[in-house]
């Protein structure tokens, strides 16, 4: 049952784009996250981030990886398993002022039961005529880094590939490029990425003779068209404070927001031209060995029976591990009763290092 519900959720997404070109929530899978450190402090990253990860959260953070190769792995489940999260990436040093990087990443639900032939032409219930289909979203990114002549100051950007699929009753194709930028000075850090600065598009395929819709003049009988959806342009900006605490100890704040161009959501700030979703986390390390992690985001005001609205929100938390290149990661989000959605337990692992003798 709940990989039905699953499927009519993503299906029906695939139908809202049959009527409007710019779909609200496009491409979402692209707005979870990658890397377990990163989802323990909330997702405020876009500042500070320097590992792997960069070539997702922000690519010019790809220049404060120290060793010439670097790669990582996630995996996570959602919906008591049912649905699985799974991130590869890798970042490779061009020389000492530049970075390449790749990522893939994949979100899908397996082995959904397909009913449609259930009943064969006499009217009995066959279930040997059951067949199992997966839908899953998949995209590939290239991402490229460069210091500039201002000390500090890194550019780097995206372009990415985008593969849909619904079993066999649809499938899309989407390309769409980033920009990023990301400033040191003494203790502060601030990032800034601007996604889909293009506006990112998905060419929807429909199979008329899988899905079996009668073609009438009913709206709602009517098979799909083959469609463009689009995904408008977001700003991620972030500002992280550095600090020293005592002797081997020390700690870092990063404050994000996020600003969607596609009208109002169910965010803390929102209008009909944009909505805003800050969120914040923090970290503090031992040496460069141990880390502890913790954020705090999805912030939103939520109207109760007696409909007076109150602040929700989602707290994180996570721990790290580091020696000698190798990182394990680890965040279990949404550990309170504040927010509706389930918990997960999200690992990454992390490896770096150097050729010759550098």
């Amino acid at each position: 049952m709940q990989k039905l519900l699953i499927f009519g959720a993503l299906f029906l997404s695939v139908n809202v784009a049959t009527f409007a070109q710019t779909a609200k929530y496009s491409n979402e899978f692209l707005s979870i996250g990658v890397g377990a450190k990163s989802l323990a402090m909330a997702n405020s990253t876009v500042a500070h981030v320097g590992d792997v990860t960069s070539g997702y959260w922000n690519p010019s953070g790809m220049l404060n990886v120290e060793k010439d190769f670097e790669v990582g792995a996630m995996h996570a489940e959602y919906f008591a398993g049912v649905a699985k999260y799974d991130y590869l990436g890798g970042v490779m040093a061009i020389d000492t002022n530049q970075r390449i990087g790749a990522s893939l990443i994949r979100f899908g639900v397996d082995n959904i039961p397909n009913t449609t032939e259930l009943i064969d032409n006499e009217g009995n219930i066959d279930y040997d005529r059951i067949s199992y289909f997966t839908a899953a979203d998949y995209a590939f990114l290239i991402s490229y880094a460069k210091k500039t002549a201002i000390d500090g100051l890194r550019i780097g950007g995206n372009a990415k590939v985008i593969y849909r699929n619904v079993g066999e009753f649809a499938n899309a194709y989407g390309f769409g490029f980033d920009l990023s930028a990301q400033y040191h000075k003494n203790k502060w850090s601030f990032g800034a990425v601007l996604r889909d600065v293009t506006t990112t598009f998905n060419a929807w395929t429909y199979n008329d003779d899988e899905l079996e819709i009668e073609v009438q003049d009913s709206l709602f009988n009517q098979a799909p068209d083959n469609n463009i959806e689009l995904t408008l342009p977001k700003i991620l900006l972030g500002a992280a404070r550095h600090f020293h605490i005592y002797k081997d100890f020390y700690g870092l704040v990063e404050v994000d927001a996020d600003i969607f161009t596609d009208g109002m959501r169910h965010s803390l700030i929102s209008s009909e031209i944009f909505s805003i979703d800050p969120h914040i986390g923090m970290q503090f390390r031992y040496r460069k060995l141990a880390y502890l992690r913790v954020g705090v985001g999805n912030f939103q005001m939520i109207e109760n029976i007696d409909r007076n609205e109150e602040l929700s929100f989602q707290p994180n938390l996570g721990v790290g591990l580091h020696y000698k290149g190798f990182s394990v990661d680890y965040a279990l989000t949404d550990i309170g009763d504040q927010s509706v959605a389930l918990y997960s337990n999200i690992f990454t692992l992390r490896y770096a290092f150097s050729a010759g003798n550098r």
